[in-house]
């Protein structure tokens, strides 16, 4: 029997274009050797044959040539509005199988409003919000401060600091312009949850009916099945109270190994429960597969109720610092079985299991 082959996707940091004016955290979402590595060996040690590919247009030419059965796709991509789904739209013309979701959910995700009015159609919480794609937009009356400003297609934190929770219309457009001026596109605008940040991160894929839809009905079932839900996770944010307050670019990026990382984090069986669901309501109604992890913040100030962030179907797999992966580790799974799991779920969806 041939040993199966496997394509790693991804783009190295060090592979990243430059060019003059580019924010200094323009590629602090994409992958280090070492964690490229990491997977690799993952994959092989899990008894397949991988080859890492930069994630570009060559894959047109490479992976035909390699002839992979499966793409482990990790990329993050370069250029425009929807550059996590560029590589999956080259898999799929080529008809070679990926894991984790498709070229729409990483779209659709990647834009934090266009997520947000998802999770507002389907009835889920999520903090009032409003997008400024002007820097002279008038501030919706609705809204109430304190806000919360940030890119509106950026991950890893990225362009949020202490001056994204803002206090007054003056203090809300510089950070505004902030926004336009350092990664040229609109700004997401939500009302400020003070409280407890927490991530829930998930592997598998739901069973039962595929409709992106969540009951109405609040007797019926809530079909979480098919998903192994990590630990949720919580980050201590005390020691930089006075610099961050928040799970800002600088502590994820900087200061990633001094970070205390709270997981299991202290809740109580019901509220697990309760993110566990909500978690799989917004992986159903964004027809996320394989992987994904969903952020939440617990308001202080009404019964530590849970607001849905944003979710990341394309969470990082570094090795020791990546949210999904010290979740997994604090429910016993080791990085290689974390990366054999996502595997093995996408093969089962492409039917590719002996």
């Amino acid at each position: 029997m041939n040993t199966k082959k496997v394509a790693l996707l991804a783009n190295l940091k060090a592979n990243a274009p430059h060019w003059e004016g580019m924010p200094e955290d323009q590629w602090d979402d994409l992958d280090s050797e070492k964690t490229i590595n990491s997977i690799t060996q993952a994959i092989r040690n899990g008894g397949y044959e991988c080859e890492f590919f930069e994630g570009n247009t060559s894959l047109v030419d490479t992976l035909p040539k390699y002839k992979p059965d499966m793409c482990f796709n990790i990329c993050e991509g370069y250029y425009g509005d929807s550059r996590e789904a560029h590589v999956p739209a080259i898999l799929e013309m080529l008809r070679i199988p990926y894991t984790g979701s498709r070229v729409l959910t990483l779209a659709l995700a990647l834009d934090k409003p266009m997520t947000k009015r998802i999770l507002d159609f389907h009835g889920l919480p999520t903090p009032p919000f409003q997008t400024f794609e002007r820097e002279d937009e008038p501030l919706d009356p609705a809204l109430r401060f304190p806000l919360f400003v940030k890119p509106s297609r950026e991950g890893t934190s990225m362009g949020v600091s202490l001056k994204s929770v803002v206090n007054s219309q003056e203090e809300l457009y510089e950070q505004v312009r902030h926004i336009f001026e350092r990664y040229h596109q609109p700004a997401l605008v939500e009302e400020y949850i003070e409280g407890r940040e927490i991530t829930v991160g998930m592997v598998g894929n739901l069973n039962g009916p595929i409709a992106r839809r969540i009951p109405h009905d609040p007797n019926l079932p809530r079909i979480q099945s098919g998903l192994r839900f990590l630990p949720p996770m919580e980050v201590d944010l005390k020691p930089y109270l006075l610099t961050d307050a928040v799970y800002s670019n600088r502590l994820k990026v900087a200061l990633a190994e001094d970070l205390n990382y709270i997981c299991p984090a202290p809740l109580d069986e019901d509220m697990v429960d309760e993110l566990n669901w909500l978690a799989a309501a917004v992986f159903r109604v964004l027809g996320a597969l394989d992987v994904a992890r969903v952020d939440f913040r617990l308001d202080v100030k009404d019964n530590w109720k849970p607001y849905i962030l944003e979710i990341n179907p394309l969470p990082g797999l570094s090795p020791g610092i990546s949210d999904l992966v010290i979740a997994a580790n604090a429910d016993g799974i080791v990085h290689d079985e974390l990366i054999m799991m996502i595997l093995q779920n996408a093969m089962e969806r492409y039917r590719l299991l002996d």
